[in-house]
């Protein structure tokens, strides 16, 4: 078989196995892709009807690029294989069976925008306090329910839950989730997590339903096993219970998402379940240098709670990993950027062949000021979705309305919006009057004369009859000529083209580009139905990564490492490696939160193909304040052999030797001097604080009067140390003072800002 001769054995081995429970732990960059397509392809060449195949992903882009492999393999067979991510595959399900637990066929499905405007609205009915009770908070407190498969009812009855709300002073918890709930049903809609929760609440109901997938879908692959949650994994062993050909792909060393609600125990333990698994492990990684590699290996060893593999790559040596030290966030973003302009310009590489990675967002704002400043292009990711922006969910929320009328949230966005006349009071009398007569709002506006007084009630009739019209019109025209005709008679693309700002006209031409896109939709030939509510079924779905038009663009990528996960580039900057920052100060209160940042730093590390570097600050503002920083603790555990020490930032003219004593320090703990030869490689030491710590003012530290100040004298600085005055220049009050600080070498200040202590002459 020609298709399996360029696997290695292992990944042949996997391939092949095609009966029977499988995990294959695929470390990164292992072809994990490649062995997933084949072992399907396999599957579809050893007679397995690709109807009966289904594969599960965590992203669409994924399930995208595994289709276009298979069918490239096999052909237009590779088609009729279910395969997407678990809210795409499960919600598909759900429309076939949503009538069963009381749901139209054609449910909405509300976006965390959707479902934080509906609990504003409880919270705001239940006169509760809006700053105790967080919209995300609450949000997230349901969403955890869900995904634990926990109801509104098992929530209000479970003590300890009860208990833990009332103690904290949220004893109206379960409440708002019997309301929201409610009101999610009530509207026809049903949110991200619902898609799951929903799916097992189907399959734990109606055995035959259970019965009927487990006989169609007679082998099932996951991806990303290990990103799994509880809801997931029992929809997962539930359907693959009578058949039990189940594979799991995954690296439990990937692991990072237990925000979301991911569970490493899943993988951990995924051969409890399955007594008789057949484990396959691909450990050559093909993406990365043999140095990266060691490093990311040396870091994740310091885990207890893995599966053993032993990562190793055949490509070259490659360069040593290299450490960077700045004095201030801004400089460490300096420093960033000049280092990947060097790179580019030495090298002849472009700009999409960089990332900066970092823990949170907030650190991009000192990488992206540098970044300006060098006129280097860069986009940021996990931004503002294209389908998030205000004038396409606007155009999407009349869609919605077109196709489920009962859509409260799709209701209250465009009821009055371009402007027609019906104000907030109108809306809330509208809402008031549905609860009051257990009806949706739409029935209401339908009847305006019987609910409201009749200087309203004329525009809302108006707004009524045009969402009827839009109703019958879509049903015999395509996705693209219903989108186009919604847009124009709702009057938004009039209201959207008479805006001459360049705001105005950017939303204009955000909302030609939804319609292009709805253009493309209805001429595809790989779908049989068309219809502007397929594509709307289709969108709900969507990812940030889904969306991007620019994402061929030539620009370094700014990214947190969450966003980076299944990315590779060919060098990678991980910034802000500090403690409190990285390791996060959250994940310091347990070795289970410890070992989650850990592996979110292996995820970083192993990003880069050919070259990374790792930095850090010693200070850096938090919260308005500026605050010494400490080299994170992951920077002792990179086993030094495989380092280079960056620390440039030392004095131009005066002596180094500061800095040969460090390098010299590094070398004999096992690190690179600077890149220069040397006989033998020794093993790593391992030492408490293998990097200079910021400088700790001494005991009654206090500014001194330095407007006498003069060449020569000795002075402490609270971040720079210990120094001398070189010289002084300018007329008071801007005189400025040239410095030599022992740390970090000449500095130039201006002593009206500078706190300095005068120690000596």
């Amino acid at each position: 078989m020609d298709y399996l001769e360029g696997l290695n054995p292992e990944q042949r081995g996997a391939v092949e196995q095609i009966k029977g429970p499988v995990m294959i732990i695929a470390g990164a960059g292992s072809g994990k892709t490649r062995v997933i397509t084949y072992r399907v392809a396999h599957l579809i060449r050893n007679g397995v009807d690709s109807f009966n195949i289904l594969v599960l992903t965590f992203t669409n882009k994924a399930a995208r690029e595994m289709r276009e492999r298979i069918i490239n393999l096999v052909g237009p067979e590779a088609k009729n294989i279910w395969m997407g991510t678990f809210h795409s595959v499960f919600s598909k399900i759900l429309r076939v069976e949503a009538d069963k637990l009381g749901y139209p066929n054609n449910f909405t499905i509300y976006d965390t925008d959707d479902s934080k405007s509906v609990l504003r609205a409880i919270l705001k009915e239940m006169n509760l306090d809006d700053k105790l009770y967080s919209v995300n908070l609450v949000l997230n407190r349901i969403s955890a329910a869900k995904n634990n498969l926990v109801s509104w009812q098992e929530y209000q009855k479970n003590d300890q839950i009860q208990a833990d709300d009332f103690s904290s002073g949220r004893g109206q918890l379960g409440k708002i989730y019997e309301t929201y709930a409610g009101r999610c049903y009530r509207a026809g809609a049903m949110d991200f997590d619902d898609l799951l929760y929903k799916t097992n609440e189907l399959l734990k109901r109606y055995p035959e339903v259970l019965n009927k997938y487990q006989h169609k879908f007679k082998y099932l692959m996951v991806d990303e096993y290990q990103d799994t949650n509880f809801s997931q994994y029992l929809i997962v062993k539930k359907l693959a219970a009578v058949n039990e050909n189940i594979c799991v792909v995954g690296d439990d060393a990937q692991s990072i998402y237990a925000f979301r609600g991911a569970n490493i125990q899943n993988i951990l333990n995924f051969e409890k379940d399955y007594p008789d698994l057949k484990i396959f492990k691909l450990e050559q990684n093909y993406r990365s240098t043999q140095n990266i590699v060691n490093v990311a290996n040396s870091i994740i060893a310091n885990n207890k709670e893995q599966l053993k593999k032993n990562v190793f790559s055949e490509k070259e040596a490659g360069d040593k990993i290299k450490v960077m030290r700045a004095f201030s966030d801004n400089e460490e973003g300096k420093q960033v950027a000049e280092a990947i302009m060097f790179q580019r310009t030495t090298h002849g590489l472009k700009w999409h062949d960089f990332a900066i990675l970092y823990r949170t967002n907030a650190q991009s704002r000192s990488m992206e000021e540098a970044l300006r400043k060098l006129g280097i292009p860069y986009k940021i990711y996990g931004g503002l979705s294209f389908y998030q922006r205000k004038e396409i969910k606007d155009l999407i929320a009349y869609f919605r309305l077109t196709f489920n009328a009962n859509d409260e949230e799709a209701l209250k966005r465009v009821i009055n919006y371009p402007r027609r006349g019906i104000g907030d009071t109108t809306v809330d009398r509208i809402i008031v009057s549905a609860d009051q007569n257990n009806i949706t709002p739409f029935e209401v506006i339908i009847n305006p004369s019987q609910y409201l007084d009749g200087r309203t009630s004329a525009a809302v009739s108006v707004f009524a009859t045009m969402i009827q019209s839009f109703q019958v019109i879509t049903k015999s025209l395509s996705a693209y000529e219903a989108a186009l005709h919604i847009a124009q008679h709702s009057g938004l693309l009039k209201d959207l083209y008479a805006d001459k700002s360049v705001e105005g006209l950017n939303r204009y031409e955000n909302i030609q580009e939804l319609l292009n896109g709805i253009k493309e939709f209805s001429e595809r030939e790989d779908i049989e139905e068309k219809g502007l509510d397929i594509f709307m079924q289709d969108i709900a779905l969507l990812t940030n990564d889904d969306n991007d038009k620019n994402k061929d663009a030539d620009t370094v990528s700014l990214m947190t490492i969450h966003s980076s996960k299944g990315l590779e580039f060919k060098q990678v900057h991980v910034v802000g490696l500090e403690e409190n920052l990285f390791p996060s100060q959250m994940a310091l209160n347990s070795r289970t939160d410890l070992e989650e940042e850990r592996r979110l730093f292996y995820v970083a590390i192993t990003r880069a193909e050919n070259r990374l570097t790792l930095s850090y600050a010693t200070s850096r503002f938090k919260f308005g304040t500026l605050i010494n920083c400490e080299p994170s603790r992951f920077l002792d555990e990179v086993d030094a052999r495989y380092l280079e020490l960056d620390f440039t930032a030392k004095p131009e003219k005066a002596s180094s030797s500061f800095f040969d004593d460090e390098r010299e320090a590094w070398s004999r703990k096992g690190g690179d001097t600077f890149s220069k030869p040397k006989a033998a490689t020794t093993p790593p030491v391992k030492t408490t604080s293998l990097l200079a710590k910021a400088h700790v003012p001494s005991p009654g530290f206090s500014p001194s009067d330095t407007s006498n100040l003069q060449v020569g004298m000795e002075v402490e600085h609270e971040r720079f140390g210990f120094g001398k005055v070189i010289s002084l220049e300018g007329k008071k009050p801007d005189v400025k003072a040239t410095i030599f600080f022992k740390e970090i070498g000449q500095k130039q200040l201006l002593l009206k800002f500078a706190k300095l202590c005068i120690i000596g002459s």
